[in-house]
């Protein structure tokens, strides 16, 4: 029969430090043979990009942010998107917090979107960064209606008379 679930507990664990990781300090993963520093910035990137690939996400970021993330990429030379744009992490020694800013697709349950958020967070920074994620607090700032790609992309509006 199979292992109480103590017991298959204590052997993924031993499983998972038996690598090259043996510990994690100050930001930073300890191995055999030197140390990992992980940035801020790094993690906030990764968290952006995971809450970004979710089906009905429209943008990240709210209010100034986006507005100055949006006349950033316009500038020649300068204007790549900011992937990290409406994400605030804090990383601790083995865990990190994560806050992210988004506006939604008209039409999309707000609900099941943020756990669709959390879960892909979640799983991209655990994977990449071996941080425990202790919490993913999604911000809906606004929504994205049909029709409003005209308005924004600087087109005139069509008249409502002719």
């Amino acid at each position: 029969m199979s292992a109480p679930t103590s017991e298959r507990t204590d052997q993924k664990t031993s499983q998972q430090t038996t690598g090259a990781v043996s510990a994690r300090k100050g930001g930073e993963l300890v191995g055999e043979h030197g140390r990992t520093a992980i940035a801020d910035t790094v993690v906030a990137k990764i968290a952006g990009m995971a809450a970004s690939e979710v089906q009905g996400v429209y943008a990240m970021g709210a209010g100034m942010a986006r507005a100055f993330g949006a006349v950033r990429e316009r500038i020649p030379g300068v204007g790549r998107p900011n992937v990290a744009q409406g994400v605030a992490v804090e990383v601790g020694e083995r865990q990190a917090a994560i806050d992210v800013d988004v506006i939604v697709e008209y039409g999309v349950s707000i609900p099941d979107l943020g756990d669709g958020i959390r879960r892909n967070v979640i799983e991209a920074v655990e994977k990449m960064c071996g941080l425990d994620v202790t919490e993913v607090n999604v911000n809906v700032g606004d929504i994205h209606l049909p029709g409003e790609e005209s308005r924004e992309s600087g087109e005139p509006a069509a008249p409502r008379v002719r």
